[in-house]
């Protein structure tokens, strides 16, 4: 059994030690709400999400090469495995990017647990997945409560696509096949985790 794990949370320990800073310091950060994450239930202890750390480095100009960085965590949610599969080997051809699909509510479950991505794309099109259900799971999950969620609809209006957002998605990409479009929120969903 493999008992290593990601360094996707950190301790403000870890994190005074990757900002070169006092303890301290990590926990005023936390305390004033500069430094986002969450605090461990029935305790004092804070827990930082790797990627809110790295938007806060680099908002303040601290070099991230002490933080080891593993890929961007991507989970495609659509029933239309097809769909899915032509999105996901889209973008695995970046190197940075480590794409998941789900085909169903349950699959996508079991797999954001594992994965615990930094950003879900669902598809508010799929039959038998709701997709409202799952981005407010991720929101009420304090393990991947940072997720970025970001729903695919294809050709909605802007006020649709506003009406999307107001409901607790992140993002709304109207055209799935726009890749450059598609990364390029990736990358600030990303900047802003």
């Amino acid at each position: 059994m493999n008992n290593s794990r990601r360094k996707d949370i950190f301790t403000t320990g870890q994190v005074a030690h990757i900002c070169k800073v006092a303890p301290r310091t990590v926990t005023k950060w936390f305390d004033t709400g500069q430094l986002r994450g969450y605090r461990i239930p029935g305790g004092r202890d804070r827990r930082i999400p790797v990627s809110e750390l790295l938007r806060f480095m680099k908002i303040h100009n601290i070099p991230t090469d002490g933080l080891e960085l593993d890929k961007i965590r991507i989970l495609i949610i659509d029933s239309d495995w097809q769909i899915a599969e032509t999105l996901a080997e889209a973008l695995r051809k970046n190197p940075s990017f480590n794409v998941e699909t789900a085909n169903s509510g349950f699959d996508a479950g079991l797999i954001a647990q594992k994965l615990e991505p930094h950003v879900i794309f669902i598809s508010l099109l799929a039959s038998d997945i709701d997709a409202d259900h799952i981005c407010k799971n991720v929101r009420n999950n304090p393990d991947i409560s940072t997720t970025k969620v970001v729903a695919l609809a294809e050709g909605l209006k802007p006020n649709e696509t506003q009406a999307i957002i107001a409901k607790g998605y992140d993002f709304c990409v109207t055209n799935p096949t726009d890749i450059s479009e598609i990364t390029k929120i990736i990358n600030q969903a990303i900047a802003i985790i």
